[in-house]
């Protein structure tokens, strides 16, 4: 694959414990693979702060953070769990509110209910401080898009995993749509329908780093470089040249976090 430049990762864990034996060397080697920008996610208030300490140490590289509280950790808030959010809310460092939404895929998570209670809140803690949502959508298509029609947030379903029709419901209430390597996978169908769909000014692209890998990469640890081969199958799809892809993406991804390098 010839060099790529102007790679920005949306939606990346990078205080995930994959990283632990050599975090320092991925981050300092992205900019190497074409990778401009990256924004690492928090999941609860641990990794959250974790995700703040990593884009302090970074920011020299592109690396930024988001903060929030994954459905999977609806079940064990801590009591004062909204107010240390909003506190981490208001560092510089801080460029949206996620990962937050709802997972109705295994029969062990929080009660539906005690999720939704958990994602409103959220929402509405971002409309306050006037920051952007990055959702979760796993297996509660009808949830989500109830509450994001009620909200009616700025920010990107991540990871999309919805049909065309979903899709446009959610570009139209003003959001974006974010693709990862799912796209390049063997059996996939609906996600190349919507990279094909998406208007190109509301896509973003992602790892979802270090999972969900991009073929040939797919079972492997992932980091913001692989967003290539991501990029390379949605512009075969779309007929365009995947540099130009990577220019319109990179400058939605400034655009939705409002960043201004």
């Amino acid at each position: 694959m010839a060099s790529l430049q102007h790679i920005f990762d949306s939606h990346a864990h990078y205080g995930d414990h994959a990283f632990d034996g050599d975090r320092e060397a991925v981050l300092c080697g992205l900019a190497g693979g074409g990778v401009c920008g990256a924004v690492t996610i928090g999941t609860d208030i641990s990794s959250s702060r974790e995700a703040l300490r990593l884009a302090r140490r970074y920011s020299g590289l592109g690396l930024y953070a988001a903060v929030g509280i994954h459905p999977e950790e609806a079940g064990g808030l801590p009591e004062y769990w909204e107010e240390e959010l909003a506190l981490l809310l208001e560092k510089p460092e801080v460029v949206a509110l996620g990962e937050i939404g709802l997972d109705y895929h295994y029969d062990d998570m929080a009660p539906k209910e005690v999720q939704r209670n958990l994602f409103e809140r959220q929402l509405l803690l971002a409309k306050r401080k006037g920051l952007p949502v990055l959702v979760h959508d796993r297996d509660a298509h009808g949830d989500t898009l109830d509450l994001l029609r009620r909200h009616r947030p700025f920010g990107v379903v991540h990871c999309f995993s919805g049909s065309v029709e979903m899709m446009r419901e959610v570009v139209a209430l003003g959001m974006y749509v974010g693709l990862g390597g799912a796209v390049t996978f063997k059996n996939a169908r609906v996600p190349l329908e919507v990279a094909r769909a998406v208007p190109l000014e509301r896509l973003l692209l992602e790892t979802d780093a270090p999972y969900m890998a991009p073929v040939p990469f797919r079972g492997k640890r992932c980091d913001s470089t692989m967003i290539a081969f991501t990029a390379e199958k949605i512009a075969e799809l779309r007929a365009v040249p995947v540099q130009e892809l990577l220019d319109a993406t990179c400058e939605n991804a400034k655009r939705f976090f409002g960043l201004t390098c």
